[in-house]
C-alpha cells in the first residue's frame, strides 16, 4: 500500500501551486489557536469576576462600600496579578489558580460591629509560629492603607 499524497486543494481553482503546512506550522498553529481561546476564557473569566466584585461592591450600604472600594483599588494597583470575584458574596481577590488570597468581609453582612479584610492560606504572609491573618476595620486611614499595600503585596510574593 503506498502512502497517501496530501491532496487538499486551494478553495480558488487557480493554476498557482498551493501552500501545503508542515506538520511543526500545522502544530504550532495549533497550539496558537489553544492560547487564543485560553486567553479568551482568562480575559471573559477576568471580566466577569471584575464585574461581580463590583457590583457587590456598589449593593454594601456605607460606610463598608467606602471601604470595600478602597480596599478593591489598593488591591489592583498592589497585586494586579489578583483577580477580582466573590466570595460568599463578598468582594474577594484570587491567584492565577482561582484561588483566594484576600478578601473584604463588610460589617454589614453578619451585623458585626468592625468589617474585616482578611487571608486566606495561599497567602504569604508566614512569620514564625504565628501571625495574624485577618484585621479588623472602621475606616482607612492612610496609615492603614500603607499597612494593607505591604501586606497585600507580601501575601503575592
Amino acid at each position: 500500500m503506498s502512502p497517501k499524497k496530501d491532496t487538499k486543494k486551494s478553495a480558488t481553482t487557480s493554476s498557482k501551486k498551493s501552500t501545503v503546512w508542515t506538520d511543526e506550522e500545522k502544530a504550532a498553529m495549533r497550539e496558537r489557536a489553544k492560547e487564543l481561546k485560553a486567553e479568551a476564557r482568562a480575559n471573559k473569566d477576568r471580566a466577569a469576576g471584575e464585574s461581580a466584585a463590583l457590583a457587590a461592591i456598589a449593593a454594601l450600604p456605607e460606610p463598608d462600600r467606602s471601604m470595600a472600594k478602597r480596599l478593591h483599588a489598593i488591591v489592583k494597583e498592589s497585586a494586579p496579578t489578583l483577580l477580582a470575584k466573590t466570595w460568599y458574596g463578598m468582594p474577594a481577590y484570587a491567584n492565577k489558580d482561582g484561588k483566594v488570597v484576600c478578601f473584604f468581609t463588610p460589617a454589614s453582612k453578619f451585623k458585626s460591629r468592625y468589617a474585616t479584610f482578611g487571608f486566606n492560606d495561599d497567602a504569604n504572609l508566614d512569620e514564625g509560629a504565628m501571625w495574624p491573618t485577618s484585621f479588623a476595620l472602621m475606616g482607612l486611614t492612610a496609615a492603614d492603607e500603607a499597612k494593607i499595600v505591604a501586606l497585600v503585596k507580601k501575601a503575592v510574593s
